[in-house]
């Protein structure tokens, strides 16, 4: 198995795992990086970024990365919130005000964060089409009624909650998210991470490739009246994430294209007190701000126990994502992941085009994370 870009000696093991990721476990392509202190110890590449492997993935290969794609949001939120912008605490309606219909007056931005706005999915089942129209997906959002008392428990919002943190982030800066994530993070810190893809930039894109192994969408199993089936109910398939119509919507919760690297560059501040790549991109507090606990309960959509910080999750017994058990992340559907651990002052991810039948992470993922902190 051939793999490209750099790996520190000191972390060779990672390098070996990520090597098993193809010839064991079943990648076609896919990359992996890491940072500590801000600098990278691992960026690796390897595989093809088309399903029958005639096109090698290279150094620039950017893939959809599903909700991993949410760490970005989580990201922008916390910077419009240091530079003043944004009240983490507000009412959603003060800075969106057609939001307070149906008893949604007092839904605070954290409970956007948290996933307990009680807005789980839409009013009704919307195919690939319809989420690429933002005018109509956050009117819908605006209109409908909590499905439970905000606030309380999480419910995971897979496709909406990019939705209501981008509304907001529009109505505060005048932006739609992808064009001010480019200019605020991508461009500042050389982060190659797209919401919005220009068609200029499709040659250079890998194709996701479906499960082959599985027999169909895990949530297809599940009691069409549960709320998981309801959220999940317009899964994405691998024939519309690959469209040049799903590229090039802006869909914030969950079709954002980059690699390891890109994911590890806009990330790596908050694991160094705002600081990266000779960017100070949020204060030390702002950056803390990242892990101030907003929320614990079992979450209603993926039925397992879950503590919510900023928008992202810390690991615990049931999602052992890292050893160090104040480190905070989320992953997307199919398998890619982001960690950030400030104690090691460390950040990771592993972004693929082969998708599994998980929800979040799997072996491919938790072999890295445990070759990355032997080594550490």
């Amino acid at each position: 198995m051939e793999v490209s870009g750099y790996c520190d000696e000191k972390f060779a093991q990672v390098r070996e795992e990520f090597e098993k990721n193809f010839t064991e476990r079943g990648d076609v392509g896919g990359s992996f990086a890491a940072t500590i202190e801000g600098e990278y110890v691992v960026d690796l590449w390897g595989g093809h970024r088309n399903a029958d492997r005639s096109l090698p993935w290279e150094s620039d290969t950017l893939v959809n990365v599903y909700s991993t794609t949410k760490t970005m949001t989580f990201l922008a939120s916390l910077i419009l919130a240091d530079r003043g912008e944004l009240d983490l605490y507000a009412r959603v309606a003060d800075y969106w005000p057609e939001f307070a219909q149906n008893g949604k007056e007092d839904i605070l931005f954290t409970h956007l964060l948290s996933h307990s706005a009680g807005l789980a999915g839409f009013s009704k089942d919307f195919p690939a089409e319809a989420i690429y129209d933002w005018d109509a997906a956050v009117a819908d959002l605006a209109a409908q009624a909590p499905w439970w008392e905000p606030g309380t428990q999480s419910g995971y919002h897979a496709a909406t909650q990019g939705f209501l943190i981008g509304e907001v982030i529009r109505r505060i800066t005048g932006q739609s998210f992808g064009q001010w994530f480019k200019e605020n993070v991508a461009e500042p810190l050389d982060a190659d991470f797209i919401v919005g893809v220009d068609p200029s930039e499709f040659p250079r894109l890998g194709d996701m490739v479906p499960d082959s192994s599985s027999d169909g969408s895990i949530f297809e199993q599940m009691d069409p009246e549960s709320m998981t089936r309801r959220v999940f109910s317009g899964d994405i398939d691998a024939e519309a994430v690959n469209s040049a119509a799903w590229r090039k919507a802006e869909i914030p919760a969950g079709n954002g294209h980059g690699n390891a690297r890109s994911v590890v560059k806009a990330q790596t501040a908050l694991a160094n007190d705002g600081y990266a790549f000779g960017h100070q991109l949020l204060s030390a507090a702002g950056a803390d701000k990242s892990r101030e606990v907003v929320l614990e309960s079992t979450d209603l959509v993926l039925l397992f126990p879950i503590k919510f910080a900023m928008g992202y999750a810390y690991g615990n017994a049931f999602l052992p994502i890292a050893p160090n058990p104040n480190s905070i992340w989320w992953a997307g559907l199919g398998g890619s992941t982001c960690v950030i651990d400030k104690d090691n002052r460390t950040c990771f991810s592993y972004v693929m085009n082969q998708v599994k039948s998980a929800m979040v992470g799997d072996e491919r993922s938790g072999s890295l994370s445990k070759a990355l902190y032997q080594a550490i």
